[in-house]
């Protein structure tokens, strides 16, 4: 069974970077995209970022593009969100999630991840 766990949220000044991190376990023999997400008090999940099974092909919502880099541990079971320029609008708790590709190129739909992290906090001073 495919497990997610976050860490490395924590309280930041605005303007400053952080870098998160979700380990993987249960990724056997499949290929295995990977997408962070975050929720704010009182607003639906939104999408941040997702990366293949490859590392190779990225995608990034356009709230976060040039500022947060999404990127794969060497093993393949740890993905990281670098955020840096960090905004009054970035904090919420941001969640690793997981799906099972059949290419190790392609990426799922925002609305298609099976798996997910139990969350981490971050939290932006102004």
């Amino acid at each position: 069974q495919v497990q997610l766990v976050e860490s490395g949220g924590r309280l930041v000044q605005a303007g400053g970077s952080l870098r998160l991190s979700c380990a993987a376990s249960g990724l056997t023999s499949s290929s295995y995209a990977m997408g962070w997400f975050r929720q704010a008090p009182g607003k639906e999940r939104e999408f941040v970022a997702a990366i293949t099974w490859s590392g190779y092909t990225t995608n990034y919502a356009d709230s976060v593009k040039g500022r947060f880099t999404i990127s794969r541990g060497n093993a393949k079971n740890t993905v990281y969100l670098q955020m840096n320029s960090l905004k009054p609008e970035d904090p919420a708790v941001y969640y690793c999630a997981a799906r099972r590709t059949i290419s190790g190129s392609s990426l799922p739909a925002r609305d298609q991840y099976d798996y997910w992290g139990q969350g981490t906090q971050v939290t932006v001073s102004s």
